[in-house]
């Protein structure tokens, strides 16, 4: 879902369970970290820091480890059902200083899809890189200006209005108001 840019800050539990959860089934597969770092396309050393908790991957690099690994973003990153810890909005995935941040609710596993609850402060914005080839994203917001660029177009979105596009390109959120902008965000395919 995006390089390693400003607007990619993962959560530092997020980071740790991530970690932990991509060095246990990389050594049920009784890879090395170089073999993982083969498969996905990351270098060792940054596999390392993620496994190690102390990397901040972007979302993406996280679903292409997911990938690597025979399982999906999803897999990696939400609460085991018997958690307690967790918040009742769904699982911090992403926050940024200025008060933007999405959480992931849940995921189904077939047909593959992720549902979102994001929140951009004034002024956020968040930059993505592509996702896996067909994958789209249903945007609904519930509050503020929306603004989904992709490279095709900008759409301007505002409260109960909804859009479609394909995220195997590259894309950002933006919101350009004074006003925080909450929006639920549906994957599928990636």
């Amino acid at each position: 879902m995006g390089s390693e840019t400003a607007g990619s800050r993962a959560t530092q539990h997020f980071v740790t369970r991530v970690g932990k959860r991509i060095r246990l089934l990389r050594q049920q597969r009784h890879w090395s970290v170089q073999q993982l770092a083969e498969a996905s396309g990351l270098s060792r050393r940054m596999l390392t820091g993620i496994e190690l908790g102390q990397a901040n991957p972007s979302l993406a690099s996280v679903d292409r480890i997911a990938s690597a690994l025979g399982t999906d973003f999803a897999a990696l990153a939400l609460p085991d059902s018997a958690s307690k810890d967790e918040q009742v909005e769904g699982t911090l995935v992403w926050a940024d200083p200025d008060g933007s941040c999405a959480f992931l609710l849940g995921a189904t596993e077939n047909p593959r899809a992720e549902l979102w609850r994001w929140v951009l402060a004034p002024r956020g914005r968040y930059v993505a890189s592509p996702d896996r080839p067909g994958s789209q994203e249903i945007h609904h917001v519930l509050a503020g200006y929306l603004t989904l660029a992709t490279s095709a177009a900008v759409q301007v979105l505002s409260a109960g209005q909804s859009a479609v596009i394909g995220s195997d390109q590259e894309y950002a959120y933006r919101n350009e108001e004074a006003e925080p902008v909450v929006f639920m965000r549906v994957v599928t395919g990636a």
